[in-house]
């Protein structure tokens, strides 16, 4: 999975900073968290390194982050990591680097959202952040199309999670799925999206949301991609507050693409549940749960 060649120590961030930002070298240094894209490292009190080392793309995320999120984080409810300095590629570590605030909290697939409050602070923040996008904008990373393009991935993706015990009722995943591609597709304007809203990218404390983190997926589109988190990050029964705090009140055709993006998302973090839990690479452990949550409450009865 790495291709970043160099080991990533206390030592390397250290004099990266050293040599680039001076200023900020003397400061407390530690290890905060290995992403699927990045290592962040939390730098004195406030702030954070982030530094890729897990795959290709980090290093154009980064630079994403870097031009767009000073910009967004204006008026959003929730905090979420705001890029400070921009580290070059040099000699030493031939790729870019970011500094960015450090946002406290604990991620929800450790410590997952517990009460009704929850669901406003999700709606709000999507409600501010679902702005319409300029000319310009990045796309999505193979995120955000129409949902009839990942018929394939679905497939592969519920075959494989029945083969591995998974999914208890594939037929009622497929319907999800299967209504939500039949949905009509979105015709608003394309807005801003975070674009990878799973339960690791989200923090808590007491219960509800306080912070939203990883914005390397960050783009522009149907509102319905961002929406689907509502099932997978909320407790049971809170989807349909969530929907009704939402500004603008979402539509019955964005809510059904909404469900057939979250269960495929769900399928995802259930096998990279699976793959911690049986120690294979790439796997964590602490997804499993709220996939499988998300899972059951897609296809209840109520959908809720």
């Amino acid at each position: 999975m790495a291709v970043t060649g160099t080991d990533i120590t206390e030592a390397l961030i250290r004099e990266l900073l050293r040599k680039q930002h001076p200023d900020l070298a003397g400061r407390h240094l530690e290890l905060g968290a290995l992403g699927w894209d990045n290592q962040v490292w939390r730098l004195g009190d406030d702030l954070a390194v982030r530094v890729p080392w897990a795959t290709e793309s980090a290093d154009a995320l980064l630079r994403k982050e870097h031009a767009w999120l000073p910009r967004l984080s204006r008026g959003l409810p929730l905090e979420i990591p705001v890029p400070q300095r921009l580290g070059e590629p040099s000699a030493r570590f031939p790729r870019p680097w970011l500094v960015t605030t450090w946002v406290p909290g604990e991620p929800a697939d450790r410590a997952p959202a517990t009460c009704a409050a929850a669901a406003d602070a999700l709606a709000a923040f999507l409600s501010a952040l679902h702005r319409p996008a300029p000319d310009g904008a990045p796309t999505g990373r193979d995120h955000g199309g129409r949902l009839t393009e990942t018929a394939g991935h679905f497939a592969a993706q519920l075959d494989s999670a029945v083969e591995r015990g998974l999914v208890r009722d594939p037929d009622a995943v497929r319907a999800v799925w299967e209504d939500a591609a039949e949905a009509p597709g979105w015709t608003g304007p394309l807005l801003w999206q975070h674009g990878d809203l799973h339960p690791a990218n989200i923090l808590t404390r007491g219960g509800t949301f306080c912070g939203v983190i990883d914005f390397g997926d960050l783009f522009a589109g149907d509102p319905a991609y961002d929406l689907a988190a509502a099932w997978l990050l909320l407790p049971d029964g809170a989807a349909d507050l969530f929907h009704a705090a939402y500004r603008p009140h979402p539509d019955a055709a964005t809510l059904r693409r909404a469900r057939g993006w979250a269960v495929l998302s769900a399928l995802d973090l259930a096998h990279i549940g699976d793959a911690g839990v049986h120690g294979r690479p790439g796997g964590k452990p602490s997804w499993g749960p709220p996939a499988h949550a998300a899972l059951r409450r897609l296809t209840a009865s109520d959908g809720s």
